[in-house]
């Protein structure tokens, strides 16, 4: 209940009421992709300012190495378990999807750990801009290897090429934001830090309030999409963050990971991409549905994740990894 009385949270509610109440109230897409930006480089300074600090050190290699693992390990597990009840390039599309990360996620999660008093090393943003292209690169390779199979007419003539898409997945602006701000945040140390305090520390909490208020205007306006969908879909966008959560908890348990990575592993591996992935799929595999693949995300698992998720999964992180 505490966490769901924080004012971000709060306005997050607030979004997805008036949403929901078909009310007018709109951010203007421009502030909300410079709210995005700025969350993403602020994100980036404090996570290299903690770098600065704490220096290159085994834990961060290895909180690495199963971020990486994760982006693997998912959307694998994913297609083999919605290529059952779902046409194959759909379930590669939706896979795809929640094998990625949703960074308003990750970011809420920092913001309710730094409000708790909770420790975790600052390359967990790194590990957020890892885990986010390996799978896109799922993606490509299952579909095409779908499109073989069926022999799909005229589709590798609509279908961009792999190193096209590559390419602009890995070369996202706010990816290469969050890594040049770190990069920043490394460079200049503590004095850095003590210079951007206004910028990246005090007014870091009001405009995630301000995005989380655009955030649930979206996800309340993209549950229309997920209406009349099967029970099993629905189901799988609430239970498959808490399997996935579970898979990162069982990795970071077996590396020893300090509690405050593994909660933060558990997010990203319990979260759904839909803003990059989602912009890549539509001409990566044109043929799957977004409203299908967005509505899941956007629409069921995004709140699920932002109202319970979070604060779930550092309780259980915490309780395990004492």
């Amino acid at each position: 209940m505490q966490s769901l009385l924080d004012p971000a949270i709060l306005f997050f509610v607030f979004g997805i009421l008036a949403g929901l109440m078909k009310s007018n109230l709109e951010i203007p897409s421009q502030i909300a992709k410079f709210l995005s930006l700025y969350l993403l480089m602020a994100l980036g300074l404090k996570g290299g300012f903690a770098l600065a600090h704490s220096g290159l050190n085994l834990q961060l290699v290895t909180s690495l190495g199963c971020a990486v693992a994760l982006a693997l390990i998912v959307p694998a597990l994913a297609y083999l378990a919605l290529k059952r009840i779902l046409p194959a390039l759909d379930a590669v599309a939706v896979a795809a999807t929640y094998g990625s990360v949703s960074a308003v996620t990750f970011i809420t999660a920092v913001q309710y750990m730094d409000v708790k008093g909770l420790h975790y090393g600052g390359h967990m943003a790194a590990a957020m801009a890892l885990m986010e292209s390996p799978a896109i690169l799922f993606a490509v390779i299952v579909a095409n290897t779908v499109r073989k199979r069926h022999a799909t007419a005229g589709a590798s003539a609509t279908v961009p090429t792999l190193s096209k898409i590559l390419h602009e997945s890995l070369t996202d602006g706010a990816q290469l934001l969050l890594l040049g701000a770190m990069l920043v945040g490394v460079l200049s140390g503590d004095a850095g830090k003590a210079s951007m305090q206004p910028f990246s520390g005090d007014l870091f909490k009001g405009m995630l309030a301000f995005f989380l208020l655009d955030m649930g205007l979206k996800a309340a306006r993209n549950l229309a999409q997920v209406r009349g969908k099967s029970p099993l879909l629905i189901a799988y966008s609430l239970l498959a963050p808490l399997a996935h959560a579970g898979i990162a908890l069982g990795m970071a348990s077996l590396f020893s990971l300090p509690a405050g990575d593994a909660a933060l592993l558990m997010v990203l591996a319990a979260s759904a991409s839909y803003i990059a992935v989602p912009a890549v799929l539509r001409f990566a595999i044109p043929e799957a549905s977004p409203a299908l693949y967005l509505g899941m995300s956007l629409g069921l698992t995004f709140p699920f994740n932002i109202l319970l998720g979070i604060p779930l999964y550092i309780t259980i992180a915490h309780i395990v990894l004492i």
